[in-house]
């Protein structure tokens, strides 16, 4: 009996110390049948990470539960907790969103001209310039055409204004970082209320320095925090 427990703890130990060790994970991100290269692959669990290549493939150390994020600036993000399957397989592919195509703001301003009026007198001063013009070419020494005093036709043209870019506000910040199931799947937020949460987010000043320093990590440290306040919120709320 002692020498079968302590073959199954001795087997316990053994199985735990290999869960723990780090592996070597390879893998490949996609987009569709695209694969994409320099997608910042991050372990955010053991702050280390690597970039795929042109072929998409990626190789980095892991343990079971830790969190990876891929990340590029032309797709959404993606977040995975690792399993120990997905370890065992060695083999893990990673399918990324496009963002849609980001328009800047266009904006029509209305030109308007001075309508020219065209009468008698305006017509005979076209043919004497006409005229005057045509002398520089048969007359030597005759001056270039000009004609001192002579009658200057402007036609002005109201200036366009600028467009004056709108400031880039949070809402804009994660519309643009955080895919649309993020919030249902990794946050648990309902969607009827991502944007009561979003708002709530907003709220906060820190907010505002994500906005200076966009960084991804931070970016979903603070969603994470935010997302245990929302949900303590509620609950006191309820009570």
């Amino acid at each position: 009996m002692k020498v079968k427990l302590l073959t199954t703890i001795s087997f316990l130990t053994y199985q735990l110390s290999i869960s723990q060790t780090e592996k070597l994970l390879h893998g490949k991100v996609l987009s569709g049948i695209l694969k994409l290269s320099k997608v910042e692959v991050i372990n955010k669990t053991a702050k280390t990470s690597t970039r795929t290549n042109d072929l998409g493939e990626f190789s980095i150390l892991v343990r079971p539960k830790d969190s990876l994020i891929f990340f590029s600036k032309d797709y959404f993000f993606k977040r995975l907790q690792l399993t120990q399957e997905n370890i065992i397989a060695d083999n893990l592919v990673v399918n990324m969103v496009l963002k849609p195509e980001e328009l800047d703001e266009v904006v029509i301003t209305t030109i308007k001209f001075e309508p020219v009026k065209f009468d008698q007198i305006a017509i005979d001063q076209i043919d004497i310039n006409k005229r005057a013009a045509n002398l520089t070419r048969f007359i030597p020494g005759y001056k270039d055409g000009t004609i001192p005093n002579g009658m200057s036709l402007s036609i002005p043209i109201g200036q366009r204004k600028t467009p004056k870019k709108n400031e880039f506000d949070f809402k804009k910040l994660i519309a643009k970082t955080c895919p649309p199931e993020f919030f249902s799947k990794d946050l648990k937020i309902n969607t009827e209320e991502k944007d009561l949460f979003i708002e709530f987010c907003d709220a906060d000043p820190k907010a505002k320095t994500l906005l200076i320093n966009s960084n991804i990590l931070a970016i979903m440290d603070f969603l994470y925090a935010k997302n245990d306040e929302f949900k303590k919120l509620k609950k006191a709320l309820k009570n």
